[in-house]
């Protein structure tokens, strides 16, 4: 089991920077891949950005590329994104997920979710 505690939403005015932390706790040393995604209200929640603990591989959503840094501490079992220059369709929910390999068994975890609002 891994149990994730997001932080770091908030209100920014557009232009502004943000950075989200997720802490991981309990079986981190199977984590594999770490994710944030976002869900505004009503849509889909899609994904923002992800990036493998191993490698440091990392990816990211044609609508952030140059905005956003997805950034990990391993030591810490911590994923973060730096969001900057926000812009108000950046507005949402932002979930951390995190993705454990066991053989071949897979389990996807979630945090609870952190509310950022781009606004004047």
């Amino acid at each position: 089991q891994v149990h994730l505690v997001e932080s770091g939403g908030g209100l920014v005015q557009p232009g502004g920077s943000l950075r989200l932390s997720c802490a991981a706790s309990g079986s981190t040393s199977n984590i594999n891949i770490m994710r944030w995604y976002r869900q505004a209200i009503g849509t889909q929640r899609e994904l923002v950005a992800s990036i493998l603990t191993r490698s440091g591989y990392e990816n990211y959503a044609d609508s952030v590329k140059g905005r956003f840094t997805i950034s990990r501490d391993n030591g810490k079992s911590t994923v973060y994104l730096q969001m900057n220059d926000l812009k108000p369709e950046d507005t949402a929910v932002y979930y951390c997920n995190v993705e454990t390999w066991i053989i071949t068994t897979t389990q996807n975890y979630w945090g609870q979710g952190t509310q950022v609002t781009v606004s004047l």
